[in-house]
């Protein structure tokens, strides 16, 4: 199967919404795309219980319908000081205060604690990179299931730089990195067979370190500077493409139009 280079000439550019003149209570199928949407629900649908699935497909339908996630790149170092470098895109934001921010991790396929997980609980701190597109294979590489006293940070061929607090260094080569204390450790255990399989790590954020060119007049991170990766099932990755903008409603603003929608919708 031929597989097109990559396209480093595309970025995303910011658009009108995929349906500019919706109106409150305007149901789905009011446009051509949203009936060809619908339309697949002629093929019925297909419901899984997780309790009648094996660990590898329950992984699979995760990863795949959860699209996408954004990936980030852990840096960690252990109490004789090894320093350990490891890709998660079962990462996310929790709350802008306190910063707080969140990846689990996966244990070992022989149940034994990931090194990360080690060393994260030890109280050195740690630091969580942003992939970009320049890097990414870079990243990637650091998911090799290596022995412990195997230096993934020489494999990568990324940069150590040094953080404001913590011992463990941050990737230079991250335009976005986010110097963090662990706020909490949550051992995830099955409900039925009690197999504690990952951890939850909620991580205060401490120092963010940006790069001065990604920056925005008005402080925030240009997103077509920035070329973040996400993944999306398997082993894929998604660049961030088209955006488009579409408001919050405001129920002060909104009112007599929200009011005025469902009334007619009422109407018989």
């Amino acid at each position: 199967m031929y597989v097109p280079p990559f396209d480093t000439t595309s970025y995303s550019t910011t658009t009108q919404s995929p349906n500019p003149s919706w109106t409150y209570g305007q149901r789905v199928d009011a446009t051509p795309a949203g009936k060809d949407w619908l339309a697949g629900e002629s093929a019925g649908w297909k419901v899984y219980s997780t309790a009648e699935m094996d660990k590898t497909n329950l992984n699979k339908l995760l990863n795949s319908g959860v699209v996408p996630r954004p990936m980030s790149l852990v840096s960690t170092i252990s109490e004789d000081g090894v320093e350990n470098l490891a890709p998660f895109s079962w990462f996310n934001t929790v709350t802008n205060y306190p910063p707080v921010i969140s990846f689990a991790i996966n244990h070992n396929a022989t149940g034994s604690l990931k090194d990360t997980t080690a060393n994260l609980k030890n109280g050195q701190g740690f630091a969580v990179n942003i992939i970009s597109e320049a890097f990414v294979e870079n990243a990637n590489s650091t998911a090799v299931d290596a022995p412990p006293e195997f230096d993934e940070w020489a494999l990568s061929g990324l940069t150590k730089e040094k953080c404001v607090q913590i011992r463990a260094s941050r990737v230079k080569e991250s335009a976005f990195s986010m110097e963090c204390e662990l706020y909490q450790s949550i051992d995830i255990t099955h409900p039925v067979t009690g197999e504690h399989n990952s951890t939850l790590i909620l991580a205060h954020v401490k120092y963010f370190h940006v790069r001065k060119d990604l920056l925005t007049g008005r402080g925030a991170v240009d997103l077509t500077k920035f070329k973040p990766v996400g993944r999306v099932g398997d082993i894929s990755y998604a660049r961030v493409g088209d955006t488009y903008r579409i408001p919050v409603p405001s129920w002060a603003q909104e009112r007599a139009k929200i009011q005025a929608a469902l009334k007619t919708l009422a109407s018989p």
